[in-house]
């Protein structure tokens, strides 16, 4: 907002008189010199936030926008409670290891009851640590043959969440990107041996992709990579980003290899605000083993009195989160989750075939691996773009977001719906009755309206924030 003028920053709130009570007037950019009224003070904050859009209706992001009121009566009983107190809340703290076991059994650890994890303040959080964890392996045994430790580089796809984007920056550690291209969108096994040498900490495989919802070919990138290993040596670890897919193979792709059954995968994150099914804030991180872990990224606090064991980037944060993931964990089961995310996945299809039957678009993706699709505009479309259509949506309320895909596929522009808990069929419905209106008026226009520089910047992953270096580099 630095540098911008809006109607309204030169003057303070004015509170509707109609409250009958004192101040009317308060400052926007400043503390009040005194006290107001609790219902006053709600009812400011109230109405400005109508301003929001429906979090319902935002087909843009992938983080958990319903929840059972017992999970939020859980969540507000605990809102209190600081997570990173287990002396003080031991038994949040065992509900926190229960579900590291518990996903430590979902992803095949060969023994879950060792395998290491922890919960942190979401998948981005949880990607951070896996990728320290590599550099830090990386740069033990670099030093144990004697080698330089000045170069690490990581290798992933184009398409990764920019949380990657901002590990390697943070942390000093090179990112090589796969570009994409043609109709290829995401890692693949070739490519990532092309860019891996001796400096190379691991490898980013990615279950569901957040430009197109695509799973990445875990087992086939392992495969390479033990061929790479068997032909030159170098032992290069993978580090799956499962902040979508962790939580939708296990239920309806029993038979997919993309976990700790295989052996080159290290470690794994996920979202639990995502289709972990939590409302926000929570993400998990898990190692196969100590070994995966060294242990000397492992802190042992001395806080108020305890011996406190702690891996994260984060200190407070409320245990709330945890407890609602260990509530949805005993609630559902495995036979709950799967009847969730299996209706998640049956709305995508059908919904992504029904914007296909209706003749501007081709379909990107189809919603069959995360239940997210991707869509564009036909060729010969020249009225609209597919940033006219989400303007237009938007209109009803629908969030929607347009954009191109990165380097070397910059010429690709499409739409995003991700299909999550409480997005069903009669939603789906409706959402096709307004594409379907606002149609003919899009056709009408003669030439589009809104183009890639009206990019509404909610694509949620899908694009770098830096509007100084657009795309991956």
């Amino acid at each position: 907002m630095a540098g911008r003028e809006h109607a309204g920053e030169s003057r303070d709130l004015e509170i509707n008189p109609i409250f009958s009570r004192e101040p009317i007037r308060v400052p926007r950019f400043a503390l009040p010199d005194g006290e107001m009224e609790p219902g006053t003070a709600y009812q400011v904050v109230h109405d400005e936030l109508m301003l929001d859009g429906n979090a319902r209706q935002n087909l843009a992001t992938f983080v958990a926008t319903w929840a059972e009121p017992q999970a939020r009566e859980l969540m507000a009983e605990c809102a209190e409670k600081n997570m990173i107190d287990k002396d003080e809340y031991p038994q949040t703290a065992e509900l926190e290891q229960r579900c590291v076991r518990m996903l430590a059994r979902l992803w095949h650890a060969e023994d879950s009851r060792h395998a290491m994890g922890c919960s942190t303040t979401g998948s981005s959080e949880a990607a951070m640590l896996g990728g320290l964890a590599l550099k830090r392996r990386w740069r033990e045994r670099r030093r144990g043959e004697g080698k330089s430790t000045d170069r690490p580089n990581l290798v992933m796809g184009i398409n990764v969440q920019i949380c990657w984007e901002k590990f390697a920056d943070y942390f000093e550690v090179e990112p090589r990107y796969v570009p994409m291209e043609g109709d290829r969108f995401h890692l693949t096994p070739d490519k990532a041996v092309e860019l891996c040498d001796e400096n190379t900490i691991g490898v980013v495989a990615v279950l569901g992709s957040t430009f197109d919802g695509s799973y990445e070919p875990v087992a086939d990138i392992c495969a390479a990579l033990d061929d790479l290993c068997a032909r030159t040596s170098l032992d290069i670890p993978v580090h799956v980003d499962g902040a979508s897919g962790a939580m939708i193979a296990p239920f309806l792709d029993p038979d997919l290899e993309w976990d700790f059954r295989l052996p080159r995968v290290a470690s794994i994150n996920t979202s639990g605000h995502k289709y972990g099914l939590v409302m926000p804030g929570v993400g998990w991180a898990l190692w196969r083993d100590g070994d995966a872990l060294p242990d000397d990224l492992v802190f042992h606090v001395n806080y108020l009195g305890g011996d406190m064991p702690t891996f994260a980037l984060n200190f407070s944060r409320p245990g709330a989160q945890v407890v609602a993931q260990y509530y949805n964990f005993l609630r559902l089961g495995f036979e709950g989750y799967r009847r969730v995310q299996q209706t998640c996945r049956d709305v995508a299809k059908r919904l992504a075939a029904e914007i296909a039957a209706l003749g501007p678009f081709d379909l990107v993706t189809d919603g069959s691996e995360a239940p997210v699709f991707a869509f564009r505009t036909r060729e010969g479309i020249t009225d609209f773009t597919v940033f006219d259509v989400s303007a237009a949506l938007r209109e009803r309320g629908w969030l929607v977001p347009a954009y191109t895909f990165p380097k070397n596929r910059t010429d690709l522009a499409v739409l995003r719906i991700v299909v999550r808990n409480g997005f069903s069929h009669d939603l789906a419905d409706l959402l096709l009755d307004d594409l379907r209106r606002v149609l003919p008026r899009l056709s009408r226009q003669g030439k589009p309206h809104r183009d890639a520089d009206d990019l509404g910047g909610f694509a949620h992953g899908a694009e770098t924030k830096n509007p100084r270096r657009p795309g991956r580099h």
